[in-house]
């Protein structure tokens, strides 16, 4: 393709698929190295790829915008987007984005019928006819690929603020292993363990390794903290206070040694920095989210009305319930250093 000067990517919605998309965009700056690559979307995801040296700009836009909120926006993206338009989220609103913005070129899987909108439309992932996942990462890679975008293996990758590190690093015993507990998910209750097992599980680390646990939850998660406070009986590392909610995770999760986690967005924070993870997996099909870069491991188990992708769960949730307390502390106990 001619060398463009100004990119757009429209980023996902979703903190972990955000993390995912950044082996594509660093593929998209390899491949046009003097190009300014403008990343926007909803404020968390754009916060969570601050500071990542192959971006240019970044601009936040509201989470459901009407019309003449996505005129305003266009109007704001029109600078940056002139000669591609990068989209990465499936819905009809991000292409109609990419489009208003007046991108010479506009790349997406056509989807959500939305075709005519974009100059590229790229085939989905298919098998028998069938429109099937795949982990993201390489979804977002393969979307790049007719432009001559090649993955560097590399995996994900984000950066911290080095202040946000700094200002949290006296919080932390660097005598004891660190733990992190993320039991919350914005997906919807069905992906959550029960938070009294995280509880346990902090208990019993603390109690066997003498783990300093940390519990990383974000704006909205207040009722899932309060259960795991309440039910625990060690105490986590303090948060609170602690600045930009996007920067202290990222901050918090790069000084783990392993984070326990739902099939969240912290799970993939963690895997853009190495930390192993233990991910604890129900009603979602791991086919989205399982990568080769992960340390750790996946739980879940198998069962008849699974993996169902509902975010509310219609039966007795025991895709979750059937992962017991003790597997997940003796898998941690497999992965943690030894005293």
């Amino acid at each position: 393709m001619d060398d463009p000067q100004k990119i757009l990517a429209i980023l996902p919605n979703w903190l972990g698929d955000a993390a995912m998309s950044t082996p594509a965009l660093r593929a998209l700056h390899r491949r046009c190295p003097q190009a300014q690559i403008t990343v926007a979307g909803r404020d968390a995801p754009v916060q969570l790829l601050a500071g990542l040296p192959f971006l240019t700009n970044s601009i936040t836009l509201l989470p459901r915008p009407g019309l003449a909120d996505t005129l305003r926006a266009a109007c704001r993206l029109r600078p940056h987007a002139r000669d591609l338009a990068v989209v990465f989220p499936h819905s009809f609103r991000s292409a109609l984005l990419a489009r208003l913005a007046g991108s010479h070129r506009r790349i997406g899987y056509a989807r959500d019928r939305r075709s005519f909108l974009l100059t590229e439309p790229v085939p989905p992932h298919r098998q028998n006819g069938i429109i099937t996942p795949i982990y993201m990462a390489r979804e977002y890679l393969d979307l790049l690929a007719p432009l001559g975008c090649s993955d560097d293996g590399l995996g994900l990758q984000l950066a911290t603020d080095p202040a946000a590190v700094e200002a949290l690093k006296p919080r932390f015993d660097p005598a004891r292993p660190h733990v992190g507990i993320a039991p919350a998910a914005a997906f919807g209750p069905s992906k959550l363990w029960p938070a009294d097992r995280f509880a346990q599980v902090a208990d019993a680390l603390a109690e066997r390794l003498n783990a300093q646990c940390v519990l990383l939850t974000g704006p909205g998660e207040q009722t899932t903290r309060d259960a795991v406070l309440h039910a625990a009986k060690t105490c986590f590392v303090p948060l609170d206070g602690a600045g930009n909610p996007i920067e202290t995770l990222k901050a918090a999760v790069s000084l783990l040694d392993l984070l326990i986690c739902n099939d969240s967005g912290a799970r993939h924070v963690a895997v853009a920095f190495h930390i192993p993870t233990i991910c604890i997996m129900g009603p979602t099909s791991p086919a989205y989210s399982n990568g080769p870069y992960e340390r750790g491991r996946v739980l879940r188990v198998d069962v008849d009305c699974g993996p169902c992708q509902k975010p509310v769960c219609t039966t007795d949730h025991r895709c979750m319930t059937q992962i017991s307390t003790q597997s997940v502390i003796q898998t941690a106990l497999e992965i943690l250093p030894k005293p």
